[in-house]
């Protein structure tokens, strides 16, 4: 009897392994099924794009329909005063820079906040998540938008050079030749704070919109010449008259308070008290000169 009883235990152990096998092997198979499916549904369905992020950087000036006029020369080789290159004074953000320029609110272009930032160093401390900080940095101009660009050609007269024929019987030459060393300026047309960084900001607009060599000093020295010929005819006085051009640039100023605000391991700039202010400057361009030659009987 014992025997009979053994062999029955057995017996059930055997069926209850085979069912637990068999219900093992069944939730084996419905979840690689249902994987299965769930990844062909994946592969099915269009890959979303990532959202993009906005940078709050203003958008780079359109470049103004200027077209330079045969009157305008360039004297770069023939100059006798050697003007200095105006560098534009664009830096590019060093990868601290570019972090803290994405948290604000309002875009900033100032190269010389840049510049600030560039050189600064903030180490912070996840460990630290209690630390609090808000460090003023004062107010500054934070970007400038240009609305126009013109290009006045005769901006200021340099040099007149006069040539009279009256008592001849042929055609007389003229040539450009600088009678005197001149130096020519530009500057903002109005008073407005931080002038030297707003100058700088219209600078670097006004020379992407026109592509012209610009600066706010250029000089003609004297004994600057050109071979282009000018004729005067018998009976006639000739005029050259000689201008430095000059763009006209006008758009407006952004100015705010400027924070750097420090939260545990979180850096970011904060900008309050935001005001805008229109502004406008002429802007000489470099080794170049305006010709308009005339002649009279008098």
């Amino acid at each position: 009897m014992d025997k009979f009883q053994a062999i029955e235990k057995n017996r059930v152990k055997e069926d209850v392994m085979k069912r637990r096998i068999f219900i093992i092997i069944f939730v084996m198979l419905f979840v690689l099924t249902n994987t299965a499916i769930a990844a062909e549904k994946t592969k099915q369905q269009p890959k979303q794009k990532p959202a993009e992020k906005t940078e709050k950087i203003e958008k780079a000036a359109p470049k103004a329909d200027i077209k330079m006029p045969s009157s305008v020369l360039s004297i770069s080789k023939e100059n006798t005063y050697p003007n200095s290159a105006q560098d534009l004074p664009y830096l590019e953000p060093s990868k601290l820079a570019k972090a803290m320029l994405k948290t604000s609110d309002v875009p900033i272009t100032n190269p010389d906040l840049i510049r600030l930032l560039n050189e600064s160093s903030i180490n912070a401390s996840k460990v630290a998540f209690w630390y609090r900080a808000k460090i003023y940095l004062g107010q500054w101009p934070l970007s400038y938008q240009s609305t126009e660009t013109t290009v006045n050609w005769e901006h200021q007269r340099i040099n007149t050079n006069r040539l009279d024929n009256r008592g001849a019987k042929s055609v007389a030459k003229l040539y450009y030749n600088q009678t005197a060393h001149k130096k020519v300026s530009g500057g903002l047309t109005a008073s407005i704070p931080n002038s030297e960084a707003v100058q700088k900001m219209m600078l670097i607009s006004a020379a992407e919109k026109s592509k012209l060599p610009l600066s706010f000093q250029t000089a003609v020295g004297a004994g600057t010449k050109k071979s282009n010929v000018y004729h005067v005819s018998p009976k006639q006085v000739g005029y050259l008259h000689s201008y430095v051009p000059a763009v006209n640039e006008r758009g407006r100023v952004t100015y705010g308070e400027v924070y750097i605000v420090l939260k545990g391991g979180k850096r970011e700039i904060v900008i309050q008290n935001v005001t805008q202010q229109g502004i406008g400057a002429w802007i000489p361009v470099q080794d170049h000169v305006s010709f308009s030659f005339h002649t009279s009987n008098m």
